[in-house]
């Protein structure tokens, strides 16, 4: 894990200095003098040597410091943590409802195999899995903000409102109501892996014979769905949740820009346009953090799960 995170860290630091132009250049005043540029060049480290240059960031990256803002004149690391609990609050809920929607109804389409359910179910869900998640934001928005006016078009509150603890901005009508069209644009295209996981599961457990033996007993259909195969075709979709939570944080960057949700993905994207690349570096190393952790915790609560792919047992 580490390896990987020392492999993005680097590949980060290095893109973003063979690209092309001056990250300075919006910042400079054309009426500075050759001495004030240069100071500024010195202030953010641009005139030392590449190596030493890596080192630093490297070192700063570690520390968690992540090196200053060019745009902001502020700490990297105070930019993007302030960032990340929206982005959290809003890949985690759309993670934690799609799976709660997904993996029953995987479940049900499978065990109506052959119908036309089951036909009409897996078409509906390729299709919205298929559509690119800035679409169907903006048929969201056109529908529910422009057209009938439910729901607002951007940010996280209304003009003024102010949350006197995290508590209460999540239960706040004006914040679940900022948070809900970009909350089901990210349920509707996340919907579709848990949903296919699970009837595939499915199909493989109910070939199974403790299921041929459980119809044998005469136990009511229902019983043997839920208590039977639902349950021991729910393992791998259980540890896909830690996977899709880290990779889903690359998707969420479009989402948020549609609906000018005040993440970590609109930060990144300001940063990129701005060529602030401490702060562009900071947002991507935290994204890939968080995605390779999520690997990690995948492998752990694998074997918690299953003993039998345990290391020390083996």
């Amino acid at each position: 894990m580490l390896l990987v995170l020392w492999v993005v860290a680097t590949l980060l630091f290095l893109i973003f200095r063979l690209m092309p132009g001056n990250p300075l250049a919006a910042y400079i005043d054309p009426n500075f003098t050759a001495d004030q540029q240069q100071a500024l060049i010195h202030e953010f480290g641009l005139d030392l040597p590449l190596w030493q240059q890596y080192l630093i960031f490297l070192r700063a990256s570690a520390a968690g410091s992540m090196g200053q803002s060019f745009f902001y004149h502020a700490p990297v690391a105070q930019l993007v943590w302030e960032a990340l609990p929206n982005t959290l609050i809003l890949v985690l809920g759309a993670v934690i409802i799609a799976f709660l929607i997904g993996a029953p109804a995987g479940a049900f389409l499978a065990w109506k195999r052959g119908t036309a359910v089951e036909t009409a179910g897996i078409s509906l869900a390729l299709a919205v899995r298929a559509a690119p998640e800035f679409w169907v934001g903006m048929i969201l928005l056109a529908v529910f903000s422009f057209s009938l006016r439910w729901f607002p078009t951007s940010g996280t509150a209304s003009p003024g409102a102010q949350y006197a603890s995290l508590w209460r901005q999540l239960t706040s009508p004006d914040f679940l109501r900022h948070l809900a069209l970009p909350l089901l644009t990210l349920v509707l295209y996340l919907q579709g892996l848990p949903l296919l996981l699970m009837r595939s599961n499915m199909l493989d457990v109910m070939e199974e014979e403790f299921i041929v033996m459980a119809r044998m007993k005469g136990l009511p259909e229902g019983r043997i769905l839920l208590r039977h195969a639902a349950r021991n075709a729910l393992l791998p979709v259980v540890t896909a949740f830690a996977l899709v939570v880290g990779y889903s944080l690359q998707g969420y960057v479009v989402v948020e820009n549609v609906f000018s949700w005040p993440g970590l993905g609109r930060l990144l994207v300001k940063a990129v346009a701005a060529k602030d690349y401490p702060l562009a570096q900071g947002a991507f190393l935290l994204i890939a953090a968080l995605a390779i952790f999520m690997n990690l915790a995948a492998d752990l609560f694998y074997t918690w799960l299953d003993p039998r792919v345990s290391y020390a047992k083996r």
